[in-house]
C-alpha cells in the first residue's frame, strides 16, 4: 500500500469519526435539552399547585377573620347563648391553635385589603411542607433551596424554612446566608396575583406583592446523570473503533516492513549464495582442465576452496533452517555445565585474527568470580560468536571491542562493546527482527541475512535471559545479555 493512499485512509476515517462525534453530541444535547424542558414543566406543575394552596389558606383566613369580627360585634351588642358562646370560642381555638393561622392578627383585618399582608402572613413550615410534597408528587428527587421574595422589602422574607427578616408584630427573625443562586433562578411564580386581579388596575402578576422561588443546585448534574450511561458506551465503542482502525493500520505498517525486510533478506540470500556457487563453478572447471589435473598440488588447492565455499554455504542455509526451528518453538535446549569464560576467550581468540588484520585490538575483561551456567553450550557458543562477529564488520576502521563479564545475585552478565558507525532510535526497535539490517535496500557492504540478533534474542529468552543495547551514531554500541545460573 502506497503511502498517499494510507494518509488518504486515515484522513476519511479522522474525518468520520468526527462526523459521527458531533452527531453523537448533538443527539446528547438534545436529550438532555428534552429532560430540562419536562424537569421545568414538571417544577412549574409543583409550583403552580403550591401557589393555589396558600392561596386556600388566606381565603380561609378571610373566612375566619369575618367570623371573628361577627363575634366581637355580638359580644358587645348583646349577650351571646351558650350556643353561640360555644360556636366562637371554637373559632378563636382554631385561629389561636391552627398552625395556618398563628400569626393572625385578632385586634384587626388588615390582610383583607392589603396584599402584602397575605405575604407577610405566609406560614414558612406550611411552605416546606407543601413544597416538599409537592416536589415529591412529580416524581423529583433533588435538593432544593426556596424562598419568598417581597416586593415590598426587596429581599426574601422567607427562606429554606425560615423567617430571613422582621415580620408584621411576629418579630420572627433567622439569619439565614445565600448566594445569588436563589435570586437568579429560572424558576419563579408570582404569589397572590389572584387575589388582587380584580382590585388593582394593570397587570396583576407585576402588582404582585412578591414571588415564590426555587433553586435546583445540581439540577444539571441529574440531567446529564440520565444519559452518561450511554454517553460512557459511546466513547468506550468509538475508543474500541479507533483501537481497533489504529492496529489494523500498524499491522499494515508492520507486513510492509516485514515485506521489504523479506525482499531484502531474498536479495542478500542470492547474493550470497551466488558467489560461492560461481567460486564452486570455476573451481570445478578449473580441476578437469588438464593442466590442473595433472598437477596434485593444484587439484588439492581447488579442491580445499570448494570446501571452503561449500561449508560456507552450509553455514548460511544452517542459520535460515536455524530461525525456522526458533519460530516453530521445534527445538530443545542441550543444558550441561558451561564456563561462560571459556566460551569468551574461545570465540575472542578466533575473532582476533580478523581484527588483527584490520589493525584493531580486541581486549577482555572478565570479573565474573562464578563463571559456571547450567546452559546450551552450542547455543550459547553461536550467540557469542555473532555478537563479536557484528562488532567487527560495523566497526569503524580501526576496530575497538572490549569483552567483559560481571556477576548478579542469581546470574552473569556479558558486555561486549565497539566502536562502530552506531545505531539509532528507530533501528535500535527493529535490530531483534528477523530479516532486518541496519542498512536498507540491496547494499552488501556488510553481509548477512538479518538473523543474526534475531537468533541471538530467541536463544537468550530462551535461555531466560534478557538482552538489552545501547548505542549512539558514530560512538558505537554495547550489547548486554544476561543469564541466569540455570536455565529457565
Amino acid at each position: 500500500m502506497k503511502k498517499s493512499t494510507m494518509y488518504l485512509i486515515i484522513f476519511v476515517m479522522a474525518l468520520s469519526m468526527i462526523g459521527i462525534g458531533m452527531i453523537q453530541f448533538i443527539w446528547f444535547a438534545s436529550s438532555v435539552g428534552q429532560d430540562k424542558k419536562n424537569f421545568d414543566d414538571k417544577v412549574k406543575i409543583a409550583m403552580g399547585i403550591v401557589k393555589e394552596r396558600l392561596m386556600k389558606d388566606a381565603q380561609e383566613g378571610d373566612v375566619m377573620m369575618k367570623k371573628w369580627d361577627e363575634y366581637k360585634r355580638n359580644k358587645k351588642s348583646k349577650p351571646l347563648l351558650l350556643k353561640e358562646y360555644r360556636e366562637f370560642h371554637n373559632i378563636v381555638k382554631k385561629i389561636k391553635d391552627n398552625n395556618k393561622y398563628q400569626n393572625i392578627d385578632l385586634n384587626g383585618s388588615d390582610m383583607l385589603v392589603n396584599p402584602n399582608s397575605f405575604l407577610e402572613r405566609i406560614q414558612k413550615d406550611n411552605l416546606d411542607t407543601y413544597l416538599k410534597h409537592e416536589i415529591e408528587q412529580q416524581d423529583i428527587d433533588l435538593d432544593f433551596d426556596y424562598g419568598v421574595y417581597s416586593k415590598k422589602e426587596m429581599s426574601f422574607i422567607i427562606m429554606n424554612g425560615h423567617f430571613t427578616a422582621s415580620i408584621g408584630t411576629t418579630n420572627q427573625s433567622t439569619n439565614v446566608e445565600t448566594g445569588n443562586d436563589l435570586y437568579n433562578s429560572e424558576y419563579k411564580i408570582p404569589l397572590f396575583d389572584n387575589a388582587i386581579s380584580n382590585a388593582a388596575e394593570g397587570d396583576p402578576i407585576e402588582n404582585a406583592p412578591g414571588y415564590l422561588q426555587v433553586y435546583f443546585p445540581s439540577k444539571e448534574k441529574a440531567l446529564w446523570s440520565a444519559v452518561i450511561p450511554s454517553l460512557m458506551m459511546s466513547i468506550l465503542f468509538t475508543g474500541l473503533v479507533l483501537f481497533c482502525f489504529g492496529f489494523v493500520m500498524y499491522v499494515i505498517q508492520r507486513q510492509k516492513q516485514v515485506s521489504e525486510m523479506k525482499t531484502d533478506f531474498i536479495n542478500n540470500m542470492t547474493h550470497e549464495f551466488k558467489t560461492p556457487i560461481a567460486t564452486i563453478s570455476l573451481a570445478s572447471d578449473s580441476i578437469g582442465s588438464p593442466m590442473i589435473i595433472n598437477n596434485p598440488d593444484k587439484v588439492l588447492r581447488f579442491t580445499n576452496i570448494i570446501k571452503q565455499e561449500n561449508k560456507r554455504m552450509l553455514s548460511q542455509v544452517e542459520k535460515v533452517l536455524q530461525m525456522a526451528m526458533l519460530d516453530k518453538k521445534d527445538f530443545q535446549l542441550k543444558l550441561s555445565t558451561v564456563d561462560v569464560h571459556d566460551l569468551i576467550n574461545t570465540a575472542a581468540e578466533h575473532m582476533n585474527l580478523k581484527v588483527l588484520k584490520r589493525n584493531g585490538i580486541l581486549c577482555t575483561d572478565l570479573k565474573a568470580n562464578l563463571t559456571t551456567l547450567n546452559a546450551d553450550a552450542t547455543h550459547l557458543s553461536n550467540i557469542i560468536h555473532n555478537l563479536l562477529d557484528n562488532a567487527e564488520k560495523y566497526s569503524s576502521e580501526k576496530v575497538d571491542i572490549l569483552i567483559g563479564t560481571e556477576n548478579t545475585k542469581s546470574g552473569i552478565i556479558i558486555n561486549i562493546s565497539d566502536n562502530g558507525i552506531g545505531m539509532t532510535k528507530d533501528q535500535l526497535k527493529n535490530i531483534f527482527e528477523k530479516f532486518y539490517r541496519a542498512h536498507t535496500g540491496n547494499i552488501h557492504d556488510v553481509k548477512g541475512f538479518g538473523l543474526g540478533l534475531s537468533y541471538v534474542k530467541a536463544i537468550v529468552d530462551a535461555h531466560g535471559g534478557t538482552i538489552n543495547v545501547k548505542s549512539e551514531m558514530g560512538k558505537g554500541s554495547t550489547f548486554s545479555i544476561y543469564l541466569p545460573q540455570n536455565a529457565a
